[in-house]
């Protein structure tokens, strides 16, 4: 009797399954790698929503949360995937400096935004009202991450790369069996890929579609992310993430024609140097109305979970709300309900 399947090995699975790990819980996870969203995307973190000045939900009880979280993943995977850079937005006008201003003056956002106007000079880029600083940022190397820990749970013979079955989920009173499994819980954690699930398909998951580039631009000497109407963010070696599209009506995982040009128009707003497209990603978000994440248990089936919604902001979000969702079904602790999928039971 194990005591977690879970099902989804993107950011949400990995964080679930590390939090079992620390807890002496037994699991299994099951990965088609069908759902790219959380390897295509942009990793940034990030506590400050900049196209409102406003702060994100609950952000110092995630980026604590995250920050110690993908440490101890650090230590115990050998590797490096949590770099801490600042974000700087680039200001268009006198207005946008004032709004800045009277953002950085609020409690609620002044651990988070530099009260100084920086104005160091990049080449290729044109910033006559200098930039805001956003503090506590960063970004996730996605790639690097999900290798690691999908190959150390390989290690651990707890990883089984193969398309989970709906149909042969059997729940019991107590407990669910899959094939030759048994468990006293199971939890779905597959991002997008929750549409094809029996048990949570009718929950309002609206995948946001987006795209992005690696970029090769040799004349750009950016050190920090910059943001405006996309990000930039240094790899090194002359090579630039930029991103990100927003699209709410092609829920495909294929780069667009459209999407290439959108990122082309906006990297020449920004930039003015030569620059080489190296690769174009896409990948389908899963985002909810709403801005929050999907947690809970089913109304009919006790040991039947989810894990999914982090949308945009699955780096911030992944840690903490593993823990919760652990804590909810283990101590019975409950979920904040802004999270928790009762606000929609009327969707079962």
């Amino acid at each position: 009797m194990l005591d977690y399947i879970i099902v989804g090995s993107g950011l949400a699975g990995i964080a679930f399954a590390e939090t079992l790990l620390q807890n002496q819980k037994s699991f299994v996870v099951f990965e088609n790698l069908s759902q790219n969203s959380s390897r295509v995307a942009g990793g940034l973190y990030n506590p400050v929503i900049l196209k409102r000045f406003s702060q994100v939900w609950d952000a110092e009880r995630q980026l604590a949360l995250a920050e110690q979280f993908y440490a101890q993943i650090e230590a115990k995977l050998e590797v490096k995937v949590d770099f801490k850079l600042p974000i700087y937005r680039k200001f268009f006008s006198i207005e946008e400096q004032n709004n800045w201003f009277a953002a950085s003056d609020k409690p609620t956002l002044a651990p988070f935004l530099s009260n100084a106007i920086v104005h160091k000079k990049y080449n290729a880029i044109n910033a006559p009202f200098g930039y805001g600083e956003v503090l506590h940022t960063g970004y996730l190397d996605t790639d690097v991450f999900l290798d690691s820990y999908r190959d150390y749970l390989k290690r651990l013979k707890v990883y089984e790369a193969i398309t989970f079955e709906y149909d042969k989920l059997k729940p019991e009173s107590n407990f669910v069996a899959y094939k030759d499994y048994h468990s006293k819980h199971i939890v779905f954690a597959e991002g997008f890929g929750m549409h094809a699930n029996p048990y949570f398909k009718n929950l309002p998951l609206d995948g946001t579609k987006g795209e992005l580039f690696i970029i090769k631009a040799p004349d750009l000497d950016i050190d920090v992310i910059i943001n405006t109407s996309i990000f930039i963010l240094p790899l090194g070696n002359s090579l630039f993430k930029v991103g990100a599209t927003y699209n709410w009506e092609d829920k495909t995982d294929l780069p667009t024609d459209q999407g290439k040009q959108e990122l082309i128009d906006r990297i020449k707003e920004l930039l003015h140097c030569d620059f080489e497209i190296i690769e174009h990603l896409a990948g389908v978000r899963p985002t909810v109305n709403d801005r929050r994440p999907l947690l809970g248990t089913h109304p009919s089936h006790k040991n039947i979970h989810i894990l999914n919604g982090l949308g945009t902001r699955g780096v911030m979000l992944a840690p903490a709300m593993a823990l919760d969702l652990f804590n909810y079904i283990e101590n019975q602790k409950p979920l904040d309900k802004s999270v928790d999928i009762r606000r929609y039971i009327t969707s079962f």
